[in-house]
């Protein structure tokens, strides 16, 4: 053990020292790849191509599984010194951990004898080189296995990594530590687990045993890594980098800054960065830090005057909007990105150069050409399906490829597409789903029992033969002849389309009984789901209820109607804690996110001053509220017309609804407001956050939302509660609490309003479904009216034929 040690540090210095003359060529060169991947294997690799490095262990480390007990002890000293000097942090080494769920592989990741190869890829940061890397597999072998002569082999970036007899083990779950050796790690690598048996033609023909032979590579599998931060230079060019790396899978914070005297101008161009680099997040791995008079650790945005002074630093001084990238003063290693201008329109300016075109390379500063912004129109967010034509499904798909699978045992065809939540089609009419789709074809395939299922969000549509049915058609493919089914229209409910969309698409191909066993071992064969195939959307309408949390959560709806926030306040409070404007940036990149488009054109305001009623920026805009209940004078002007208020000790309450209100609500057909139960949950409970929403009080066909919480620390937890599927789908009324304890509790408050454009027809057809009371009520009146008047006009005719005064009969 003692020369395997030595062994794997001298090795380990040896690789440092190679990565940092690297890392300095690359700085030199300005290269945007920190490593490429060996073309031939190294000179000193054995006759197999492996690489002559210590052989990873063989061993479990917990028969358990337990990753916790794991320690390892040549890690031991290895940390960077807690207060380096300034050589030493020109080699900077940060220790980070991606695990298999992080990599996109939240189940983690299960070969069987039907499939008996697989992996994943996973992505680092291109600026910054690995100098040591452990893996952590953490695995799962089903007791066949473990009584027979399998062994589970490991290829990192086509290389052989390490190879493990799974008889060895004798519990179902174990952990194995393998050290990887640093120069194969690069900034884009596959790696993949196969399992080889003695006996594969058994393990391969043997049927009906699908849950017999299998490996698992659980989620909690992990990668730990040192990597050493490469001075990347000062250059625009880079940007987003080294501020945030796209391909980094591990979660990213991003530095923002802003001076004492913060402006709603710089928080604006804050924003819309936010947004932007929400679009670049792939992920869901992106969060803020929200830094005033204070420079970071690390890398930083700052949005600021020229000139200005934030700690430490003093600004440059500018003419006009302004991009620059200089050292970061505690460490030349990490970067600095000035976003300076002297007004809100120079901010603007400075912020939309910064997204909205490339930058040029080797130019630590940039002067900016003021351009007309230009705005978005209705619905057209670039993430969003079209909804004016049909849309082929190789529009919805980066590569055509990705609609074509190989082989008997493979993954589902996944079609995912982004809609406007406020889609409307009439009940009784469907969304048109044309599925062209080809089996492969084979004699040894059981056609009868071969399908193609489709799956829309979780619900199963239907499963599509391989060829058609009918007495006709058996009767004629008995005969000889084509009775191929390779196109479907499927009729999707309204009601199963949502913002965010999955549509799945399986083939179960079944070979026949009595078939070989190589055929289902091949890759030759092909499945695909036509090109051409297509969703049609063009018969629906935007039309919907307001307020109605559960679209703001899903895709920022209504604020995105307009992708870039043109008909849209962001609302703060007169003087915003940096929870609050940390809030406001991660929803911003939310929302970049929802649409694929940055938030270029909304106007963020401090505070109310009470007059804003006549204040035409209100007019013919939605708000977007982010304040904690303990900016309470802010509160008190805002929540003026709403069905909320604050009581004397602070805490958000129900206002009384009046009983003509009341009896308006039931007329329309509101009978079950939930204002009394929201009332006595809310003061239940001494913390929370969530979401609020009404018609605004400055525009009656706007809405109000408000992202809040009992505290400011509180208000900073909203953005993790969206990561969860849980929340999400529990958000919706217009008031939604979140708790610890609780989970997401949602109520309706106050009456909802129509938004949205439908025919004349529509509306009438509506409006009558909606207001079922009142309309039974108006009928009955009418009614009477009618049987009033008809009874009295015929009396008179029939006093005045038979001669008499109806007078006289009274």
């Amino acid at each position: 053990m003692s020369v395997v040690g030595g062994t794997l540090r001298a090795a380990r210095t040896m690789a440092f020292v190679l990565v940092s003359g690297l890392g300095l060529l690359f700085c030199l060169s300005d290269v945007s790849r920190a490593v490429e991947p060996p073309t031939s294997v190294p000179s000193g690799s054995d006759p197999q191509g492996v690489l002559s490095l210590p052989r990873p262990v063989d061993l479990p480390i917990s028969p358990q599984g337990s990753v916790d007990q794991v320690t390892d002890s040549t890690q031991a000293g290895s940390t960077v010194p807690a207060t380096p000097d300034p050589q030493a942090s020109l080699n900077h080494l940060v220790e980070s951990t991606l695990n298999v769920a992080e990599m996109g592989l939240p189940a983690g990741l299960t070969l069987s004898n039907w499939q008996r190869q697989s992996g994943f890829t996973f992505t680092l940061p291109v600026d910054s080189v690995v100098t040591d890397a452990n893996l952590f597999l953490d695995i799962e072998v089903s007791p066949a296995l473990m009584e027979g002569n399998t062994e589970l082999h490991l290829m990192l970036n086509g290389q052989p990594l390490s190879q493990h007899v799974l008889n060895k083990v004798h519990q179902a779950k174990v952990t194995y530590k393998l050290s990887i050796p640093a120069a194969m790690i690069v900034a884009r690598n596959n790696l993949s687990f196969s399992i080889q048996n003695s006996n594969d033609e058994v393990m391969q023909c043997e049927r009906g045993v699908a849950d017999k032979y299998w490996v698992k590579v659980l989620p909690t599998s992990r990668l730990e890594l040192e990597s050493q931060i490469l001075n990347i230079g000062q250059s625009v060019g880079h940007f987003p980098r080294p501020f945030f790396d796209p391909q980094s899978m591990q979660p990213s914070v991003v530095n923002i800054v802003f001076s004492q005297a913060k402006r709603p101008e710089d928080v604006g161009a804050a924003a819309m960065v936010s947004s932007h680099l929400g679009i670049l997040a792939r992920h869901n791995n992106l969060d803020f830090q929200v830094l005033q008079d204070e420079i970071p650790e690390q890398n930083g945005i700052i949005f600021a005057q020229p000139g200005e002074q934030i700690g430490s630093l003093t600004l440059p001084q500018a003419s006009g909007p302004t991009l620059q990238v200089i050292d970061n003063p505690l460490n030349p290693v990490y970067k600095l990105l000035l976003v300076m201008g002297s007004n809100r329109n120079e901010m603007r300016q400075a912020a939309y150069r910064l997204i909205s075109q490339p930058l040029p390379e080797k130019t630590p500063l940039l002067a900016v050409k003021t351009v007309s912004i230009p705005q978005r129109l209705p619905y057209d967010a670039p993430r969003w399906i079209n909804t004016t034509r049909p849309v082929k499904f190789s529009e919805l798909v980066a590569n055509v490829d990705e609609l074509t699978v190989s082989g008997v045992f493979h993954d589902a065809v996944r079609i995912a597409f982004r809609a406007a939540p406020d889609l409307f089609i009439w009940d009784g009419r469907n969304v048109p789903l044309q599925i062209n789709y080809r089996f492969p074809t084979d004699s040894w395939i059981d056609e009868n029992r071969s399908q193609l299922s489709a799956t829309l969000n979780g619900t199963f549509l239907r499963n599509l033969p391989v060829n058609k049915g009918g007495l006709l058609e058996f009767l004629w493919r008995k005969l000889g002849g084509d009775t191929r089914q390779e196109s479907y229209s499927l009729p999707l409910p309204p009601y199963l389309i949502y913002g965010d969309n999955m549509l799945e698409l399986y083939f179960s191909i079944v070979p026949k009984n009595n078939a070989s066993c190589n055929p289902a071992d091949s890759d030759s064969i092909k499945s695909r789901i036509g090109p051409d195939s297509y969703i049609d959307l063009s018969k629906t309408y935007h039309f919907t209820e307001l307020p109605n949390l559960s679209y703001y959560v899903g895709a920022a709806f209504p604020f995105t109607r307009l992708a870039d926030f043109s008909q849209t306040v962001l609302l703060l409070a007169e003087k915003p804690t940096v929870n609050e404007i940390r809030t406001l940036l991660n929803l911003a990149a939310r929302a970049g996110a929802a649409t694929g488009s940055s938030i270029s054109n909304t106007d963020v305001r401090f505070g109310l001053q009470g007059n804003e009623l006549d204040e035409p920026k209100f007019k013919a805009r939605d708000v977007l509220v982010v304040a904690s209940l303990e900016q309470e004078s802010f509160y008190q002007r805002l929540l003026q017309h709403a069905p909320f208020t604050l009581d004397t000790s602070g805490l958000l309450t129900m206002k009384p609804q009046p009983m003509l209100e009341r009896l308006q609500s039931y007329l329309k057909g509101n009978w079950q407001t939930q204002g009394i139960d929201a009332d006595r949950y809310l003061s239940s409970l001494s913390d929370w956050r969530g979401f609020l929403s009404f018609r605004s009080g400055w525009d009656p066909q706007r809405v109000v939302v408000v992202a809040s919480a009992s505290s400011d620390d509180g208000l900073s937890k909203i953005y993790t509660d969206l990561k969860s599927p849980k929340i999400n789908a529990g958000v919706r009324g217009d008031l939604a609490v979140i708790t610890d304890q609780n989970g997401v509790h949602s109520f309706q408050v106050g009456a909802q309003f129509p938004s949205g454009e439908l025919p004349w027809y529509l509306i009438f057809i509506w409006y009558a479904s909606k207001h079922v009371v009142l309309l039974s009520l108006t009928g009955l009146g009418i009614s009477i009216v009618l049987g009033l008047s008809l009874y009295i006009l015929l009396r008179k005719h029939a006093a005045k034929r038979l001669g008499r005064d109806v007078e006289d009969e009274n």
